[in-house]
């Protein structure tokens, strides 16, 4: 319950005293310590209005530079995490050992400005700094938590709930911390068991890099684990005697601490050499293998990896057709990685290689999850401005007063002056504005000025700053509408369509299979083993995708994270997310557009696969079996026919 203005002290106390209500009898005893120490170690008042202390400009940079590897590596888990939890509210944060800001996910939707004014690079979130919260409070507390609503010590950040989880170097000391903060009613237990996931995740790509010279062995008690967030990774040198063990192996072998086995060859945990596993693993494609450990003979599944180096050796020993011919071999640039063979993708390829070292403005054009944001990331890429900041805003996730703090800058005399917004933050590198037509008026004059001048007008009496920034722009809908209806100034609209690039919806896409394979791939890197049915990618490319690439990539991230074996088929489909639809309601499709095309023996052919499909329950291989044709050539045909693939929700139903 939300306290009333003034009296967040008092509960506090009476929590610590045991006089309050039912509320604080729940307050969990890692709240309490965090209080006691508010009071009596740093002596913080509830009720203060401070805002957050933000570190100097040159502390931050420092900070940034020291932290570049485990940016890199959690910029993905944060990008996962926060679509993973779209149109919740959550933004997701990332700190350094110390809880200062390091970087943060999110279209940072607060109502909440006190707690906004902390969501600076920066910002300093230690309990010293910033009371009771999820992320200062994980660092002591080192384990994952829920700061909820009134837990909080300032009353300020009352509004929030907060989940944070410590991530921990190889040696075991804890370098960070992942949050994903949000107005959220409920303290929500499943939004914390996905940051928990995602900073384990974290954790194992910082581990698998700083042993990437190294010999790595990957277990679980489970196969299809391997390779997850939950596995269990143990480092080993050019000698083949343990370098390292991560927390999850530690765990799962029973061990207090990495030292019971430093130094011993891999032989004295699991009954196999670490060069019988290295072979066993290369000639079984790196399949999880059944090995036992020695101490209490406990079943593992493993695979064994060589250092990084040999296994890029092992890569370039067949040679490229280019190879081949003698001819010399042409890098390909970030933006070749996205051409998988659609035409329309193809030409929008080559178009932004043409402009990737000009300051053109570009304006992607398409629906919501075509990838648009992707797109914008390879092209700074594959340019001269790869090395400097990608910065990315959502024009329509704030109102007016908080869009126009997040793009040009605070005013006033805060602690966060000298950060002047998102644009600066830019400077040098690019500027990605997704949907940029909900920007409101006034700032998009503000907008204009800046691509016009190439300079910021900070607030008061400050000089103009001047920016260098690559600008991209993003739309869902009809810019040129809003132009009419005078909700988007024309003279802007001209200036950002420098060049407009559409961007295809999945449905109509020519490389479906290809980029369903592509997808896959890169949501399978860390375990090579999982593979796909050529039915299962029949059945996906069949599927409208309302949802675009995102919902394909979270089908896909599903269907892996709870397949029970490494074979995916259609039975890993999951019902709940509405692939096909009921065959009773293609029934109800004649006039639709993909049907009205189709001549009259077509219709028929079209009305007789229907009921058979009707009569064996959308069972596509009976079907395929009674007509004697292959399962390929019936979804072949049902594409041709417009008949959507039906769902496994439909068919349990019958």
């Amino acid at each position: 319950m939300l306290q009333p203005i003034g009296s967040h002290t008092r509960y506090i106390q009476s929590v610590l005293k045991g006089t309050a209500r039912e509320d604080g009898a729940a307050t969990p005893d890692y709240v309490k310590r965090s209080w006691v120490r508010c009071l009596s170690q740093y002596h913080l008042d509830p009720q203060s209005q401070r805002e957050p202390f933000v570190l100097p400009r040159e502390e931050r940079l420092a900070r940034k530079e020291a932290n570049l590897e485990l940016v890199s590596f959690a910029d993905a888990e944060m990008a996962h995490l926060y679509h993973q939890l779209a149109g919740s509210g959550y933004s997701i944060i990332l700190t350094d050992h110390d809880g200062v800001l390091l970087d943060y996910y999110g279209d940072l939707s607060f109502r909440n400005a006190a707690f906004r004014t902390g969501l600076v690079l920066g910002a300093v979130w230690s309990e010293e700094h910033g009371g009771t919260n999820g992320m200062g409070t994980c660092l002591i507390e080192r384990a994952p938590l829920i700061i909820h609503r009134d837990q909080h010590f300032f009353s300020r950040n009352t509004g929030l709930t907060c989940c944070a989880a410590p991530i921990f170097d190889y040696r075991g000391e804890l370098v960070a911390v992942l949050d994903a903060s949000g107005e959220s009613d409920r303290a929500q237990q499943h939004t914390l068991v996905l940051v928990n996931m995602s900073a384990q995740m974290i954790e194992n790509r910082l581990f698998l890099n700083k042993f990437r010279d190294g010999f790595v062995v990957r277990f679980h008690s489970r196969p299809e684990l391997v390779g997850t967030w939950g596995e269990g990774i143990i480092a080993l040198d050019a000698a083949g005697t343990i370098a390292a063990l991560d927390r999850n192996a530690l765990f799962q072998l029973g061990c207090k601490g990495a030292g019971e086995l430093i130094g011993a060859p891999l032989e004295r945990v699991f009954n196999i050499s670490l060069s019988a596993l290295l072979g066993r693993s290369q000639k079984k494609s790196f399949h999880a293998l059944p090995i036992y450990e020695t101490r209490h003979g406990g079943r593992f599944f493993a695979v064994a990896q060589a250092p990084q180096s040999k296994r890029l050796q092992a890569g370039k020993q067949q040679p490229t057709p280019d190879e081949e011919r003698g001819a010399p071999s042409i890098s390909r640039s970030v933006l070749d990685e996205l051409d998988l063979g659609d035409p329309v993708m193809g030409r929008n390829i080559q178009a932004a290689k043409r402009l990737e070292s000009r300051d053109v403005p570009l304006l992607l054009a398409g629906e919501s999850g075509t990838g648009k944001e992707f797109f914008a990331r390879a092209l700074h890429s594959a340019s001269e401005r790869a090395d400097k900041p990608f910065v990315a805003v959502n024009c329509g996730s704030l109102p007016e007063m908080l869009m126009q703090n997040e793009l040009f800058g605070r005013g006033g005399s805060g602690p966060g002056d000298n950060d002047r917004g998102r644009i600066a933050q830019a400077n040098g590198g690019m500027l990605f504005l997704d949907d940029v037509g909900d920007l409101p008026l006034e700032l998009q004059a503000q907008l204009l000025h800046v691509i016009e001048e190439r300079e910021l007008m900070p607030h008061g009496s400050e000089p103009a700053v001047k920016v260098d920034v690559r600008l991209v722009c993003a739309i869902r809908g009809n810019l040129q509408e809003k132009v009419r209806r005078g909700e988007f100034r024309e003279d802007l609209f001209y200036r950002l369509q420098g060049l407009v690039l559409p961007l295809p919806p999945l449905r109509e896409r020519q490389d479906k299979s290809a980029l369903i394979r592509h997808i896959f791939a890169q949501e399978v890197a860390a375990t090579p083993s999982v593979t796909l049915s050529e039915d299962l990618v029949e059945a996906l490319c069949a599927h409208s995708w309302p949802g675009n690439i995102r919902q394909l990539r979270n089908v896909l991230r599903g269907m892996i994270a709870m397949r029970t074996s490494d074979r995916l088929d259609i039975g890993n489909l999951p019902s709940d997310y509405g692939i096909g639809v009921p065959v009773a309601e293609t029934q109800t499709r004649e006039a639709s557009p993909e049907t009205q095309s189709l001549n009259p023996l077509e219709k028929a052919e079209r009305a007789a696969l229907l009921r058979e499909i009707d009569l064996h329950h959308g069972n596509i291989s009976r079907v395929a079996s009674k007509l004697g044709i292959g399962r390929n050539t019936l979804y072949r045909k049902m594409r041709r026919l417009g008949i959507a693939f039906p769902s496994r929700q439909s068919s349990a139903r019958r």
